[in-house]
């Protein structure tokens, strides 16, 4: 039967539905909620929940935690997810598998407690040092904040790596009807791990390699499984994008006020589409390239002033007009907002192709 909830609490229902056992955060707005749930449920099944004195201590229990081979997770958002980067560099080095959800917040600095989208090049791309990708899914639901997380956990074990869910404020803060799974997964401990016994004194968890092909072995083998999670683990969702003239990309909050858009201007007879990236990485590029063979033109929408409009540029390789809109501090744009952009859209890419015939 589905339970009606905000969404940092799907997370940590999720979380333990996964296996999840130990959980280690710092309270801050707006991802609070999910460290209260873990607090209240997760002694119920027999976990570890501890309120670490800082987001830096917290990153580091989960460092621990991770190296005995059971689940375990934090959250936080934007300025705590700063103070986080060096232990997520060192998790990543290490090959340790944990989920950090970030529930964006205005920025930059102490910025405000309303919701942007402003975390993605720090999340996506690395804000640690060294060569280190993290595998980041981005729910556009309450259900979603649900299953990505426990997705999460599966991709954590398999790649060995941290796995972040990465949602903006208004995911986290609003409240939806949630259906879970019937049964929960309790993983045995992996042969990897370190678990304080003679058959795993072996074993050992490091990031150091001082010698440079050492070194440089483990950073192809870290290279490698990155590789293959673009391979295998790419996820988006296309809403009308067959007959699109305009595709619009967008995550979060953003897609579902995209998909408003689709609808508003299908009806006024625009071919809208939309391509919502659920791996922001590894990111659609594929799915965006093959569009732009179809495509008049690209629309990035992000509560930003634009992160992950670089990617879908990337992905276009200059084959077709990307172009950005986007709201910061916490505002957020209407369904009409963003339709007025695009009729704009077309109107310019409609008289740029008329000069260009006429060119000819």
């Amino acid at each position: 039967m589905p339970q009606l909830m905000k969404g940092n609490e799907a997370v940590l229902r999720g979380a333990i539905l996964a296996g999840c056992r130990a959980f280690y955060s710092y309270p801050i707005t707006p991802a609070s909620e999910i460290g209260e749930a873990a607090a209240l449920l997760l002694p119920q099944v027999g976990g570890t929940f501890l309120q670490s004195e800082s987001e830096t201590a917290a990153v580091n229990m989960l460092y621990g935690a991770a190296s005995t081979g059971i689940r375990c997770m934090t959250a936080s958002s934007g300025p705590g997810i700063s103070l986080m980067q060096e232990g997520i560099s060192y998790l990543a080095g290490a090959e340790l598998p944990c989920v950090i959800a970030d529930i964006t917040r205005g920025g930059p600095g102490l910025g405000n407690i309303a919701a942007e989208q402003s975390d993605y090049f720090q999340v996506v791309k690395g804000g640690g040092h060294g060569c280190y990708r993290t595998l980041v899914l981005a729910p556009d639901s309450v259900q979603e904040m649900c299953d990505l997380t426990m997705l999460a956990f599966d991709l954590a074990d398999k790649y060995r790596n941290p796995v972040f869910v990465l949602a903006d404020g208004f995911i986290g803060q609003m409240m939806e009807p949630v259906e879970f799974p019937e049964r929960a997964i309790l993983p045995s401990p992996p042969a990897w791990a370190v678990r304080g016994t003679a058959e795993t004194r072996k074993n050992l968890i490091t990031s150091i390699f001082l010698e440079p092909d050492a070194l440089e072995r483990h950073v192809l083998k870290l290279q490698s499984k990155y590789e293959q999670a673009e391979r295998e683990e790419t996820r988006y969702e296309a809403v009308q994008t067959d007959d699109a003239d305009v595709v619009l990309v967008g995550y979060g909050i953003s897609a579902r006020i995209l998909k408003s858009v689709v609808q508003l201007g299908r009806a006024q007879g625009l071919r809208l589409g939309l391509l919502r990236p659920i791996t922001l990485y590894p990111f659609p590029t594929e799915a965006i390239r093959s569009l732009a063979s179809t495509a008049s033109a690209f629309l990035t929408v992000e509560l930003s002033t634009g992160q992950m409009i670089e990617d879908v540029r990337l992905a276009v390789e200059g084959r077709r007009p990307v172009e950005f809109y986007g709201r910061t501090g916490g505002n957020v744009p209407s369904a009409e907002d963003v339709l007025a952009v695009v009729r704009n859209l077309i109107k310019r890419c409609s008289v740029s192709q008329e000069l260009e015939v006429a060119h000819v």
